[in-house]
This record gives C-alpha cells, sequence and structure tokens, in this order.
C-alpha cells in the first residue's frame, strides 16, 4: 500500500537541488524517522516500510545526490558518506527536525556511523539493515560487476531477469514483488527501464583490485560511537555482504543491540518481511522511552 508524501526538494552546499519524500503528521511527540537508501538506490526503496511507519510518527526519505530526482554532481568526487550526510542534515534543518532515528540500508548504514562521529547530538538510534562496520570483498566485489553500467533492456520483465541473476538468495517473492522490486530500482523511459542514478557513481567505488587485496578499512571506530544508542541489525540469511561474526561482534561491543536475521533474504531485506517489520517497531518504540 502507497500513501502520498510531501515532495520536498532542498539545496547543498555546493548548489544542487536535492529530491526527499516527506510523509506522515509534521508535528508528533514520537521519533521522527529518517530512511537513508544503499548506494545506488533512491527513496522509493522505503515505499515497503513507510506506510506502516507514518500512521503516528514522520518519516523522511531523501535521494542522495545524483540519486533519483536529485540532481546529478558536477564532481563525482562529491559521491562520498560525509557530503551525503551533509546534505542530509541541511533537509532536516530546512525541515526544523532536530534529532531523528536512522533506518540505514547498506550505504544508508555507514552515513548513519559517520553521523554518529559528526553530528551525534542529532541521532537517536540507528536500525542497520544489512550493513555493519565490516564489509564483505564478496559482496563488494558482486556490487562492481555492475556499479556503473547502463542497463541494456527492452522492457521490465528483462530488468526482473537480471535482478534475479546479480541478487541470488532472494527466495519465496511473487512475480510481483519482483516486478516492485525492478520498479523502484529502475526509472520507466518510454517503457524501457533505466538507470536511476548518476553512472559515474561507480568512480568513487572501491576497484577490484583493492577490494580483493584488502585494503579497505572497517568501520569499527564509527560504530563504537554509536554505543549506547537504541539499535538493531537485520541480516538478510543469505547476505553476502554482513557475516553471522560481524553482526556477534557488533553485539560485543554493543550489548544492547538487537540482532535479527531475515529470512529467504540476501543483501538487503525489503523492510515488508514479518520479522522485519517486528524487529522495527520494537526498536522505535525503545528509541520512543529514550526520548521521555
Amino acid at each position: 500500500m502507497k500513501v502520498d508524501h510531501r515532495a520536498v526538494f532542498s539545496t547543498s552546499a555546493d548548489g544542487l537541488k536535492l529530491f526527499a519524500r516527506d510523509y506522515g503528521p509534521e508535528h508528533s511527540d514520537l521519533a521522527p524517522v529518517l530512511c537513508l537508501a544503499g548506494l545506488t538506490r533512491n527513496s522509493q526503496d522505503f515505499e515497503t516500510i513507510a506506510p506502516r511507519l507514518v500512521k503516528t510518527r514522520r518519516v523522511i526519505c531523501p535521494d542522495y545526490r545524483g540519486r533519483g530526482l536529485s540532481q546529478f554532481a558536477a564532481d563525482p568526487k562529491s559521491y562520498r558518506p560525509d557530503v551525503e550526510l551533509d546534505d542530509a542534515l541541511r533537509l532536516l534543518d530546512q525541515l526544523g527536525i532536530s534529532r531523528v532515528a536512522v533506518i540505514g540500508t547498506s550505504r544508508g548504514g555507514l552515513i548513519a556511523m559517520v553521523m554518529a562521529a559528526k553530528a551525534r547530538e542529532r541521532l537517536l538510534g540507528i536500525c542497520y539493515n544489512d550493513i555493519g562496520p565490516r564489509i564483505e570483498p564478496e559482496g563488494l566485489l558482486r556490487i562492481r560487476s555492475y556499479l556503473g553500467v547502463e542497463p541494456r533492456f527492452d522492457n521490465f520483465e528483462q530488468a526482473v531477469a537480471s535482478i534475479k541473476a546479480v541478487n541470488p538468495g532472494f527466495r519465496n517473492l511473487s512475480d510481483g514483488q519482483w516486478m516492485a522490486f525492478a520498479r523502484r530500482i529502475f526509472k520507466d523511459e518510454d517503457g524501457r527501464p533505466a538507470a536511476n542514478y548518476d553512472l559515474r557513481l561507480g568512480e568513487t567505488f572501491p576497484s577490484a583490485e583493492d577490494i580483493a587485496a584488502g585494503k579497505l578499512a572497517d568501520a569499527w571506530p564509527l560504530f563504537d560511537l554509536t554505543v549506547p544508542l537504541p539499535s538493531t541489525v537485520l541480516r538478510g540469511e543469505f547476505s553476502d555482504l554482513l557475516t553471522t561474526a560481524t553482526v556477534a561482534e557488533m553485539q560485543r561491543r554493543h550489548p544492547a543491540l538487537a540482532a535479527v536475521t531475515v529470512r529467504d533474504r540476501a543483501h538487503v531485506p525489503l523492510l515488508d518481511e514479518p520479522e522485519s517489520v517486528v524487529a522495527i517497531e520494537a526498536w522505535l518504540r525503545a528509541v520512543d522511552v529514550s526520548l521521555k
């Protein structure tokens, strides 16, 4: 079920016009939620969970620079988590929102950890969607294989077939769910699926050589700054980016962190699964209690 949203445009520090979806009541006693999408994804990804949340609280879903309806950057080197965080904080300032709970899908979870370092006073809690301080090379190499490549599909049925091929581990999705998945990822250009992000985003992603050589730093120091904020981590059962060992270490460092395995999902859970919904609602109750 889709719900109406207010279209909001903000301006970045370097002058880009950025889009966001603003859902739910503008004033609520419950914590507002900032939904941060994955690397190439956009605010549409949260159509699966937003209808449940907006009944009682405000939900903000931005399109990062160079994604969705937001303007592409002149310099692709600005496609970085710290810059994307600054864009999000400027949006929150414009909306008059001082503090938020963050649902961070993949890249969004990394941005949430950067937020703990740069603007912790504005962070009420984090729900990590299949992301942690350590990212596995196998998953990064899979993403590297298609990042920045222009899709060449004649129709959305071909796009669905491609999504199935590059996202192994998703099970028990109906044909309708697969099609909805595809339409959240690709934009429709006269019936042809097209990339919904700036293909130059691939220029900022680690090279296959660096990934294979293990040259990427872990983000444990950033994660440690999130303790003791109310936190939950969702892990797709067949994720190739987030291991059970990383989740266990997250819980060791943050004993109050709740960890939930989402069955029949890989990277990333869609957030409409029963266990995802229950986990997010429990996490938000903890966040709301922390406000009192």
